[in-house]
C-alpha cells in the first residue's frame, strides 16, 4: 500500500486535476519531466494501492488527458479529482548526483544560514505560479516560501537537511 510520499520507495508523478468530457477522461497535472511520459513507467497507484492502467490521449493545458481502465463515465472521473498517482521509485530513471525528487525533501530538517534550526520540510507544491517549499516552523506555523536557489541555497540529501534563507521578518517571528 502506498503511504503517500512518506514512503521513499514511491514517487508521486501526477495528480488528477479534473474530469474531462462525459466518457471518463482524466485531466492530469504531471510532475514528470515530460507530461506525456506519465504512463511510461508502468501502472500508477493511488494512496490506497489501487492500480491504474493509464493511456495518455494527448496534451491538455498544464498536463495531459488520459483514460484509465475502469473509469468509464464523468462521475467516476470526478470522484478521482485530487487523487495523487504514484509509481515505484525503481521504475524511474536513475538521477544525476545533484538531482532529487521533491518527495525526497519531505521530513528534512530546515536550517537557517547560521546552522540553527528553522523547522521541518512538509513538502513542495506548485499551484501554477512556481514551486513553493512548505516548512513547519518550530513554533508550529506552516510557512510557504518560494523554492528558489536564493531561498534554498543548499540541500544535503545524505544528512537530510537543507538551508532556508527566509526573509528577516519571518525568521525573527519564528525565533521568538
Amino acid at each position: 500500500m502506498v503511504e503517500r510520499a512518506r514512503d521513499r520507495d514511491w514517487v508521486c508523478v501526477a495528480v488528477v486535476a479534473s474530469a474531462h468530457g462525459l466518457r471518463g477522461l482524466l485531466k492530469l497535472r504531471c510532475f514528470t519531466e515530460r507530461a506525456e511520459d506519465v504512463a511510461a513507467y508502468g501502472p500508477l497507484f493511488d494512496q490506497n494501492g489501487r492500480r491504474l492502467e493509464l493511456e495518455v490521449i494527448g496534451p491538455a493545458p498544464g498536463g495531459v488527458l488520459a483514460r484509465a481502465q475502469g473509469i468509464d463515465d464523468r462521475n467516476a472521473a470526478e470522484a478521482m479529482r485530487g487523487t495523487e498517482l504514484f509509481v515505484p521509485r525503481s521504475a524511474l530513471p536513475e538521477l544525476a548526483p545533484d538531482e532529487f525528487y521533491y518527495s525526497d525533501l519531505e521530513g528534512m530538517e530546515a536550517l537557517r544560514p547560521d546552522g540553527s534550526r528553522f523547522g521541518v520540510v512538509r513538502g513542495v507544491a506548485n499551484f501554477g505560479a512556481g514551486d513553493l517549499i512548505e516548512v513547519v516552523a518550530d513554533d508550529g506555523r506552516r510557512i510557504s516560501l518560494p523554492f528558489t536557489r536564493e531561498v534554498v541555497p543548499s540541500i544535503d540529501l545524505e544528512r537530510r537537511r537543507l538551508v532556508v534563507e527566509a526573509p528577516d521578518e519571518l525568521v525573527a517571528e519564528v525565533a521568538s
